[in-house]
C-alpha cells in the first residue's frame, strides 16, 4: 500500500509539474516566434512597398533600412534580401539581387516559383522569410534573408527544451526523496484505521460466537421458532461481514501475500465453480462455464478461489429466476481473463462502477434478502489488484451484468 500510494503522488506531481513546464515552454517559444515573425513580415512589408515592378540598380540601402541607422548603423549593411518581379499571370519577368550575393538569378527565379505555387502570402522558404505582393500590373516576392533569426530560434527552442528535461529530472529525484514523507500522515491513517477494523473483528468474534451457539442450543428446545432462526441468520451474516471486513483489511497491507507461487488457474477454478454449478441448477438456473487448460497465475491460490468464489455467489444470488450464468476463463493476448456474467434486471447501469465501493448497494431491499454483506465485490477488486490485475464491470442493455478480471 505505501509503494502504491507513493507512486500515485510521485505520478501526481511529476504530471502536475511536467504540464506547466510544458505550457511555459511552449508560452515563451510561440511569443518569440510570433515577435520575431512580425519584426521580418514588417521590415518585408517596408522593403516591398519601396520596391517598384522592374527596380533600377542601388549602391544604398532602401528607404527602410536607411532609417535603421538611428538605432544600429550597421544594421542595414546586415540585412540581406531579394526581389523577384512577375507579371499577372505569374511568369518571371526580373529578379532584383542588389543586395544579396549568395543568391543567383536561376536559385531566385526557383524560389519564386516554388513560393507563387504554394499560393501563401508570406511564410518561410529555405532560410528565407517571403512576402507576395499582388497588384494589377504584376506581383512582386521578396525574400528576406532570416538565417541569423530561425537560428535563434531554435537555440531558444532547444535550450528551453534542454532546461525543462533536466528540471523535470531533478523535481522527480526531489519528489521521490521527498514522497515518502509526504504521504506518511496518510499512512499513518490507513494503519491505524486497518488495526482498528482488525481488533474490531477479533473483539466480535466472541459475543457472535456466543450468540449463535446460544440460539444452536435454544433451537434444540423450540424447534422452528421463527425468532430464533432470524437470530441465527442474522449470527451467520455478522460473522460473514466481520471476515469480509478483516480480509479486506489484510489486503491493504504491503505484503498481503507474502507466500505466493505459480499454481494452476484452471484447476482452481474447476475447483471453486463445482459447488455452484450444483446451486444454480438447484435454484432452477442455467448454468454454464468454460475454462481454458493450461492456464497459470503466479499469487495466492486461496485468494484467487476466493474472488471467483464471490462472483459466482453473487451471479447466483442476484441473477433474475430462471436466469442463466456463464463463467469464461481464458487467454487472449498474452491476458488472462476472468469473466463471470449472470441475466438481471438493471434499474441504472449508468453506474455500475459504484458495485466495488464498500458497503454499496444497488438495490436495498433484494441485498438484505439475499444475505449480502456489501463487500464482497470490494475484495473481488482488491484481490485483482494485489495480483497486478483489475476489475471492471459492464452492462450493454442493462439485461445482462458481467464483471471481469484480467490479470
Amino acid at each position: 500500500m505505501l509503494k502504491k500510494i507513493q507512486r500515485r503522488f510521485i505520478l501526481a506531481a511529476m504530471a502536475a509539474f511536467g504540464t506547466v513546464t510544458l505550457l511555459i515552454i511552449v508560452g515563451i517559444n510561440a511569443a518569440n516566434y510570433y515577435r520575431t515573425t512580425a519584426i521580418q513580415d514588417g521590415l518585408a512589408e517596408a522593403l516591398l512597398s519601396h520596391e517598384q515592378t522592374v527596380p533600377a540598380k542601388r549602391q544604398t540601402p532602401p528607404p527602410p533600412l536607411r532609417e535603421m541607422e538611428g538605432r544600429d548603423p550597421e544594421a542595414a549593411f546586415m540585412t540581406r534580401f531579394f526581389t523577384v518581379h512577375c507579371d499577372a499571370d505569374g511568369r518571371i519577368r526580373a529578379a532584383s539581387r542588389d543586395y544579396i550575393s549568395s543568391v543567383d538569378e536561376m536559385t531566385a527565379e526557383a524560389y519564386a516559383q516554388a513560393v507563387l505555387s504554394k499560393g501563401r502570402e508570406k511564410g518561410y522558404y529555405e532560410g528565407y522569410r517571403y512576402r507576395v505582393k499582388r497588384e494589377e500590373n504584376g506581383i512582386s516576392v521578396l525574400f528576406l534573408n532570416s538565417t541569423i533569426q530561425i537560428q535563434s530560434m531554435r537555440s531558444l527552442l532547444f535550450v528551453s527544451l534542454l532546461i525543462g528535461a533536466v528540471s523535470l529530472l531533478m523535481v522527480f529525484f526531489l519528489t521521490v526523496f521527498f514522497s515518502r514523507r509526504a504521504v506518511r500522515p496518510y499512512i499513518k491513517n490507513l494503519e491505524r484505521q486497518r488495526q482498528f477494523i482488525t481488533d474490531a473483528g477479533h473483539e466480535l468474534k466472541t459475543p457472535i460466537t456466543s450468540i449463535a451457539t446460544s440460539a444452536d442450543i435454544a433451537a434444540m428446545e423450540h424447534e422452528g421458532d421463527e425468532w430464533i432462526d432470524n437470530i441465527r441468520r442474522q449470527a451467520a451474516r455478522l460473522t460473514k461481514l466481520v471476515e469480509d471486513m478483516v480480509a479486506l483489511s489484510r489486503l491493504d497491507e504491503e505484503t498481503p501475500f507474502p507466500d505466493k507461487d505459480r499454481f494452476s488457474l484452471s484447476e482452481a477454478a474447476w475447483e471453486t465453480a463445482e459447488p455452484f454449478a450444483v446451486l444454480a441448477k438447484a435454484k432452477g438456473k442455467r448454468y454454464s462455464q468454460h475454462i481454458a487448460e493450461d492456464l497459470t497465475l503466479y499469487g495466492d491460490r486461496n485468494s484467487i478461489q476466493r474472488m471467483i468464489s464471490i462472483l459466482l455467489d453473487n451471479a447466483v444470488r442476484y441473477s433474475d429466476d430462471g436466469g442463466e450464468i456463464q463463467m469464461r476463463i481464458y487467454r487472449r493476448r498474452g491476458r488472462i481473463c476472468v469473466e463471470v456474467s449472470n441475466t438481471c434486471d438493471l434499474a441504472d447501469i449508468s453506474d455500475l462502477d459504484r458495485l466495488f465501493d464498500r458497503f454499496y448497494r444497488m438495490d436495498e431491499s433484494r441485498s438484505a434478502a439475499t444475505g449480502g454483506t456489501g463487500i464482497g465485490l470490494s475484495l473481488v477488486r482488491a484481490i485483482a489488484e494485489t495480483h497486478g490485475g483489475k476489475a471492471a464491470v459492464q452492462s450493454a442493455n442493462g439485461k445482462e451484468i458481467c464483471f471481469r478480471v484480467i490479470f
